[in-house]
Formats: structure tokens, C-alpha cells, sequence
């Protein structure tokens, strides 16, 4: 009897921790972690990243995404703000940049590996563009070409 309390009890703090979530995220960022998307672009793409995963349509660790960008793939390029060290994969802002490649900064590499379809946390990843999900893929471009680009 008691332990079926503490379990309701758990998920009613789970649920109003939630909240939090994006904020208490906020603040382990990486200093280069610009441009960082909002709340609501966050949740786009981690919709963007679920639907194409499902359709093997992506790029999943710093290795592989480098590579297709070398060999000029196109797509939106989607980092996680929280990897520690910044030199793993603070010379991919820069690729990007310099190939036209749309890039924008989310919270956690927790929340992008598991919208991937992984255990394991993901530090980046490419969308590439897919019929199925054309119209979320769109929104998403556009957004993350309007964030303002860092200096």
C-alpha cells in the first residue's frame, strides 16, 4: 500500500518538473551554443528527428555528420548545447557555416538521442530532407534559418 503511494507521488512531481525542464537545461549550456533554440523550436525538432529516424533519413554522431557534410549532403544540422568537451564538435558550427547549412543549438544530447530512437545520448545530428515529412521539415528550415547567427 505504501509503495503504490510513493509511486503516484513520483509522478505528480515528474509531471510539474517538466515545466522546469527546459529552463534547469538552459543552464548547462556551452558557452558557444549559439544560435540556441527556443522551447517550442526545440519540441519541432525533436518531432523532425523522431519522424525521420523512423525513415532512416538521418546522420547520428559527430563522425558521420562531418563526413556527409564533406561530401556536401544538405540538411538541418541539429547540436546538442550541454557536450562536454566543446572540442568534440565545436568545429561543425563552421562547416556549416561555411557550406550554407542550417544549424541551430537545442538543450539537451539526453532528449536528441532518445528522439533519434536511441539509448545513448547524441551530441548531433542531421535531418536530411524526406517526402513523408516535407511539411515539418520546412517549418523547421525556416525557423532555424531566421535565428540570428553568432558573430
Amino acid at each position: 500500500m505504501t509503495k503504490t503511494k510513493k509511486e503516484n507521488g513520483a509522478t505528480e512531481e515528474d509531471t510539474t518538473g517538466t515545466e522546469k525542464s527546459y529552463q534547469e537545461l538552459i543552464a548547462n549550456i556551452n558557452p558557444i551554443a549559439q544560435p540556441l533554440a527556443s522551447r517550442k523550436l526545440s519540441k519541432k525538432l525533436y518531432k523532425c528527428v523522431k519522424k525521420a529516424s523512423k525513415l532512416k533519413q538521418i546522420r547520428r554522431g559527430v563522425k558521420e555528420v562531418q563526413k556527409f557534410i564533406n561530401k556536401g549532403e544538405t540538411g538541418i544540422v541539429v547540436l546538442a548545447g550541454d557536450t562536454l568537451p566543446i572540442d568534440v564538435y565545436c568545429h561543425l558550427p563552421i562547416m556549416c557555416e561555411d557550406r550554407n547549412l542550417p544549424y541551430a543549438y537545442i538543450p539537451s544530447k539526453v532528449d536528441l538521442g532518445s528522439s533519434a530512437g536511441s539509448k545513448r545520448p547524441t551530441c548531433v545530428i542531421m535531418i536530411k530532407p524526406h517526402e513523408e515529412y516535407q511539411e515539418a521539415y520546412n517549418e523547421c528550415l525556416e525557423e532555424v534559418t531566421a535565428l540570428p547567427k553568432p558573430l
